[in-house]
């Protein structure tokens, strides 16, 4: 098995044993990092980072783990790039897979990742789409593995809206891995029901079972991880927060909610979260809604069975995994 020169753009496109190896790597890599042992296996190569959509933890595990590895990076926002504008999608891949040994792409439509994957000639990397995220599923698998020494037969209980980027790419991550997945959030707001049964083919085989629940008492029964995210995706217009409010405020992850998850279950977030009135949104929701947290209560966030500077960690250790691994034969 080798996923030398391999894209890595959603997680269907893996198999169970393409995960245990990127987790395996970022394991390995995140020991020597702790270590101060250096790994700068790809002294002389380059990585283009090119960002439609801003970011905190993706731009920062990129170009750190690239420094990491001995890469230089170049960062493109939407300023500083023609990306769709001035230049074709295709056309901006083959003149960046010219100058750079990989992509990373963060933006909108995961139809434009894959054509820059498939324009480019070189590897490259979903840093997040409308539909997909799996560099941050792989940071939630390590730190899963990290807290319970194994994946298979665990259950995660995925609480709001279950439609999108992190609804689908953990329900797709658990059923590859053999991990139970319950969605627990209005019937509305379930996953597309083509993906459910591409999972639901996927879990036959590994023996995951996939649960959807509309009963927030019920959707962290026998859950080992609980997982949230913000009500509000990138790039939705604001006049939706009425609506999410008003439909998911029942899915709020709360002590009582983590109380009838497993002894011993862990939370997670992807971040960034809306747990207090330390942002300008949470501010404006305030002022708006009268809500001091939204998604996941303060005391979950900040309890110790919060997990989630940690996962925000792994982020660059699976990332500086999937890299390494795509241009470097044998890590």
């Amino acid at each position: 098995m080798s996923l030398y020169k391999k894209h890595f753009l959603k997680m269907l496109d893996l198999s169970k044993e393409d995960v245990e190896e990127y987790l395996r790597v970022a394991a390995l890599l995140k020991a020597k990092k702790k270590a101060g042992e250096a790994h700068d296996v790809l002294r002389g190569k380059n990585i283009a980072l090119l960002f439609e959509k801003t970011s905190t933890r993706t731009r920062c595990a990129f170009e750190v783990a690239a420094a990491d590895l001995g890469m230089h990076a170049v960062y493109l926002d939407p300023k500083s790039s023609q990306l769709g504008k001035k230049e074709s999608i295709a056309d901006t891949a083959k003149v960046l897979g010219r100058m750079f040994d990989a992509i990373e792409y963060r933006g909108y439509g995961q139809e434009i990742v894959e054509e820059i994957a498939r324009e480019s000639g070189v590897p490259t990397f979903n840093g997040l789409t409308n539909e997909s995220h799996p560099t941050q599923i792989l940071a939630d698998l390590l730190t899963i593995l990290e807290e319970k020494g194994d994946l298979n037969g665990l259950t995660l209980a995925y609480y709001g809206d279950a439609r999108y980027n992190m609804g689908n790419s953990l329900m797709v991550g658990a059923a590859k891995m053999g991990m139970n997945f319950t969605a627990c959030c209005p019937a509305k707001y379930f996953p597309d029901p083509a993906l459910i049964e591409k999972c639901r083919e996927i879990a036959k085989e590994t023996g995951s079972v996939l649960r959807f629940e509309t009963d927030p008492k019920k959707g962290s029964e026998g859950a080992d991880a609980v997982y949230t995210d913000v009500w509000v995706s990138m790039g939705e217009p604001a006049e939706v927060w009425a609506e999410r409010i008003e439909d998911l405020s029942p899915y709020r992850v709360t002590a009582d909610v983590m109380a009838r998850a497993k002894a011993g279950a862990i939370f997670l977030h992807c971040l960034p979260a809306f747990h207090d009135l330390g942002t300008e949104i949470g501010r404006e929701i305030y002022d708006k809604f009268g809500l001091t947290e939204m998604e996941v209560s303060d005391e979950v966030f900040l309890s110790a069975q919060s997990k989630v500077f940690d996962e925000a960690e792994n982020r660059l250790h699976t990332i500086k995994a999937v890299i390494a691994l795509a241009l470097c034969d044998g890590v």
